[in-house]
């Protein structure tokens, strides 16, 4: 009885932890059920608002759509911030959630210490890896989509120089950076590469300023691989007119004049198949990981049409070539290192 009653305080608490983090902004949540739903309930736990960043709004459409097609309640939690998002997993198990999906590295050591804590509870979490065995993760393989993007920089630059603004120097972004000048080098040998890290997911103002240091070395072409702070690189290229790409969606469709390609990244996919899985009871804990074979990550007028005619600035030559190199990747007869493996 008494055992009983402290399970019962402890949930009373998380709750009202919850219910404090709405008060002040801190969680958000959004209903995804649907009317004749299973007893299946899932949780959405995102490291920061989906208004912040594409990458997630995108994941949520993914989540929505297999509450549609499955049957299954789908509640969104949006942490505010990062320091809350073990609180929200763990408010999540108390609340008897089937499955819970949490999503990037941010989320990787809160999850490692709710899903410890709950061995018996199924989570997955996509984007990034956590080694247990009641936690299936996600991966895409962005090295690949990287080298295509760079092939086509290294076909589009005249001046022979490309530039790349990164989040942040860690392992993790080597998937893109690796990848990006693997594929520059390969169509253009004497392309010079600059490289520069922000050292922040969400700080479009210094991403601005290393676009332009980029530029005024030389830069024709500069990606962005800096989430949020894409947008400064955009802003950037809109006052200097050099040339840029997007990551994770189609940023040709809100920036065509500068942006002309996009690296993509099936995120609504990911987690659309996760839950998919779950339902179907084919779930299992481990890594997965999404590539160019089946559609998981690609590239802008070679794997995936856009809602934008191609620029006028990108010649269908380069489009044909590139999709060349995609078709080798494919079949296998390239192979694209993954950085993270040693490959």
């Amino acid at each position: 009885m008494k055992r009983l009653f402290s399970v019962l305080i402890i949930f009373i608490l998380l709750l009202a932890a919850c219910n404090a983090n709405d008060d002040n902004d801190d969680v958000a949540e959004n209903e995804g059920a649907v009317e004749g739903a299973t007893d299946l309930k899932i949780a959405l736990i995102l490291p920061e608002p989906i208004g912040q960043n594409p990458f997630f709004q995108q994941m949520q459409d993914g989540a929505k759509q297999a509450a549609e097609d499955f049957g299954v309640a789908v509640t969104s939690v949006e942490s505010t911030d990062y320091s809350v998002i073990e609180e929200n997993l763990r408010v999540a198990v108390a609340e008897g959630y089937d499955l819970i999906i949490s999503a990037a590295f941010e989320a990787e050591d809160p999850l490692k210490n709710v899903a410890t804590d709950n061995p018996e509870q199924a989570f997955a979490i996509i984007d990034t890896v956590v080694d247990l065995p009641n936690v299936s993760s996600v991966n895409f393989d962005e090295h690949e989509a990287a080298y295509l993007l760079g092939a086509a920089a290294g076909l589009l630059t005249e001046s022979n120089v490309v530039g790349m603004v990164a989040a942040m120097d860690i392992p993790l972004l080597s998937k893109w950076t690796e990848g990006f000048e693997n594929g520059l080098k390969a169509t253009n040998a004497d392309a010079t590469f600059l490289l520069n890290f922000v050292n922040d997911f969400a700080d479009p103002a210094r991403a601005k300023e290393l676009a332009f240091m980029q530029e005024s070395q030389g830069a024709d072409f500069i990606a962005g691989a800096a989430a949020v702070g894409d947008l400064g690189v955009f802003e950037a290229a809109e006052e200097k007119g050099f040339l840029t790409a997007g990551q994770d969606i189609d940023y040709t469709v809100q920036y065509p004049e500068h942006v002309v390609l996009s690296q993509l990244k099936g995120t609504d996919a990911a987690a659309y198949e996760t839950i998919k899985a779950f339902v179907e009871g084919t779930y299992d804990s481990g890594v997965i990981s999404y590539g160019l074979a089946d559609g998981g990550v690609g590239l802008t007028y070679v794997t995936h049409e856009s809602e934008t005619p191609l620029s006028d600035k990108v010649d269908e030559e380069v489009i044909k070539q590139v999709t060349e190199i995609k078709d080798s990747i494919v079949s296998g007869e390239l192979v694209i290192p993954n950085p993270l493996q040693g490959e």
